[in-house]
């Protein structure tokens, strides 16, 4: 049987990279899926064998639940493989871990991180309390504002951890310059990167030093899976593994075997709620209630055009702030909605509508937007699914219509 995973991928397109990668003949066997290996405990054939696995630690070989079966393998050496330059990938039980695991790797008691401020709030949380609990100081910063960020760094900074486009505003920064300016203060970047993920941007091909993924969202697809990745080059993915394996950490086979279900439709998915979510927010940016869209993809929005410079993709998860009004309104709007499910995450196959407000988590950004009007404060987080976008474009007139109404 061939091994699709040993296919030239750097010259294949990302379609085609996406239903070869990590199907390894000797962990597929005769079959298309990499089959789901349910194990905690690993047989050895004599004392040698078992004492010749304490020795290795890499995935492929076996040693013992905790560091994976071929399942977890292959999802790892799939993503890995769509990581250009990348040594290897961890996998964590969530997008949180999987950022805590980086983050308790790269920084020391005594360290400052700097955040940006338009980071995803668990990640701020986490720079209040875990980080915080183990001795570390973060500091945010306006990653649109470069000489503000060159001047955030200090002797004892060891880190600093990026979002593009930024959470729930969607501004999108310059991430070369800002990785560049990272490491001529010997500082680590750490990318969340779920938004477009490595499809839609190449996070260590642009100077990050380790990418980080929910795979909750686009990779899984269906709502129905918790989990996040770490992809680094040689040294930092060392380093990354010792660490999530000191933690005692692992995914459950079964969702790993999601994952690689959701990777090979990835494009097609991406490729329908791009073009969806563009069209809803041009459809948005018309209408007398909307003060702004906040949407890379859209000509005009907050880091449009770094956007078009570094990115290859887009994808279905969008806002817009109201003209005017108030929290009430806003929610009037959206309990309106029925097409729309309310609830928290993106990237699955429903759309999804909650709140947003920012301003109680912004440190040094303002909010609302130096150029808006202070009356436009509330507005709509938007996940685009796979639904026609003619649809939900209906049902967010006739909420609009409802809001309004009162």
């Amino acid at each position: 049987m061939k091994d699709k995973a040993d296919a030239p991928a750097q010259a294949l397109a990302t379609a085609t990279r996406l239903v070869n990668a990590g199907r390894r003949a000797e962990w597929t066997g005769a079959v298309v899926n990499p089959p789901v290996w349910r194990a905690s405990t690993h047989l050895y054939e004599n004392t040698a064998a078992l004492a010749e696995g304490v020795r290795g630690n890499a995935d492929g070989r076996f040693f013992y639940g905790r560091r994976g079966a071929p399942t977890q393998w292959a999802l790892a050496d799939a993503l890995t493989s769509l990581e250009n330059g990348a040594a290897g990938t961890v996998l964590y039980p969530s997008g949180v871990a999987a950022i805590a695991g980086v983050l308790l790797t790269v920084l020391r008691p005594g360290d400052v991180l700097l955040m940006t401020d338009n980071a995803y709030d668990p990640s701020r949380a986490m720079g209040r309390g875990l980080l915080a609990d183990f001795g570390v100081e973060t500091r945010y910063f306006d990653p649109i504002d470069l000489n503000g960020y060159q001047a955030a760094f200090c002797t004892r900074t060891r880190a600093v951890l990026l979002e593009a486009p930024g959470s729930l505003t969607m501004e999108v920064c310059d991430v070369p310059a800002l990785a560049q300016i990272a490491r001529q203060h010997g500082a680590i970047s750490v990318l969340d990167n779920t938004w477009a993920g490595p499809t839609g941007f190449d996070a260590l091909g642009h100077g990050v030093d380790v990418t980080v993924m929910a795979l909750t969202k686009h990779v899984g697809g269906h709502s129905d899976l918790m989990m996040g990745s770490a992809s680094a080059g040689p040294e930092l993915y060392k380093r990354l593994r010792m660490r999530a394996q000191n933690l005692g950490l692992v995914v459950s086979p079964d969702d790993a075997a999601l994952a690689l279900r959701g990777l090979r439709t990835l494009s097609l998915r991406l490729e329908q709620e791009t073009r969806s979510a563009l069209a809803i927010a041009q459809w948005l940016a018309e209408q007398p209630q909307v003060a702004r869209v906040l949407c890379p993809m859209l000509p005009g929005s907050p880091g449009h055009d770094l956007w078009q410079r570094d990115f290859t993709s887009g994808c279905g998860l969008f806002s817009f702030v109201l003209r005017g009004g108030d929290a009430a309104r806003r929610n009037r709007l959206i309990d309106a909605l029925s097409l729309f499910g309310i609830g928290y995450s993106w990237g699955g196959f429903e759309s999804l509508a909650t709140p947003l407000d920012p301003a109680p988590l912004r440190s040094v950004m303002a909010w609302p937007m130096r150029d808006g009007d202070a009356a436009d404060r509330y507005g709509v987080r938007l996940s685009i699914g796979l639904e026609d976008s003619a649809d939900l474009i209906a049902d967010l007139g006739q909420a609009l219509g409802v809001m309004d109404r009162g």
